[in-house]
């Protein structure tokens, strides 16, 4: 059925099956525990609305009513301010700065190495290796509060959730000194939010 013909009074999002990006902002709506209309996208089919919605054909692409988003970090803080409650933001400007860094350096320096990791090619094994070792550093900050950083679920552990429930099936091993990223992982994972946002190719990615 055509976007045109669906209700905009909720929420379509566009995601491919098996996205650590697409799994960040439905893991962002579960948390919010908002309904939405989901549309999975073969990327090498994809619907003719999401090529008249989204001018670079990507996922995830979020549409509210004539709103069209399709940035990962914009649809994630978008959702946070459109529907407040629970916050997944820190309500001081200092906290809220600290945390999007921190946002930021997931997204440059791990979820950049998932994407090489699962294009393949000859970068892929020095990626697994970056992205483990560069985990296993920081590897401390996972046990300081409950989440990531924060005693409170965040839109950091939308990003970071996605990307540890694949280490297995991206071939990246943690040690038995990263053993708080895994309890950290396990915490989230045993959550009725993530199990939602989950979809049935990606139940198949953590054992």
């Amino acid at each position: 059925m055509a976007l045109n013909q669906r209700s905009r009074t909720v929420l379509t999002l566009y995601s491919a099956p098996d996205c650590v990006h697409c799994h960040r902002v439905r893991m962002t709506l579960a948390a919010k525990g908002v309904t939405y209309d989901h549309i999975l996208v073969d990327l090498d089919n994809p619907p003719e609305d999401l090529l008249d919605l989204n001018p670079y054909n990507s996922v995830p692409t979020l549409v509210d009513r004539d709103l069209v988003l399709y940035d990962t970090g914009v649809i994630c803080e978008y959702l946070d301010e459109r529907y407040p409650h629970p916050p997944l933001m820190p309500v001081d400007p200092l906290s809220r700065a600290r945390l999007r860094l921190a946002i930021v350096r997931i997204e440059n320096d791990w979820l950049t190495l998932v994407d090489e990791i699962e294009a393949g090619g000859k970068g892929a094994d020095a990626a697994r290796k970056a992205l483990r070792d560069d985990l296993v550093k920081n590897a401390p900050a996972f046990k300081a509060s409950r989440f990531f950083l924060s005693p409170e679920i965040s839109l950091a552990d939308c990003a970071l959730a996605p990307l540890i429930w694949r280490l297995d099936a991206l071939g990246v091993h943690l040690p038995r000194d990263a053993q708080a990223i895994i309890d950290y992982g396990e915490r989230i994972f045993r959550s009725q939010g993530f199990a939602r946002s989950l979809t049935p190719d990606e139940k198949l990615l953590h054992t």
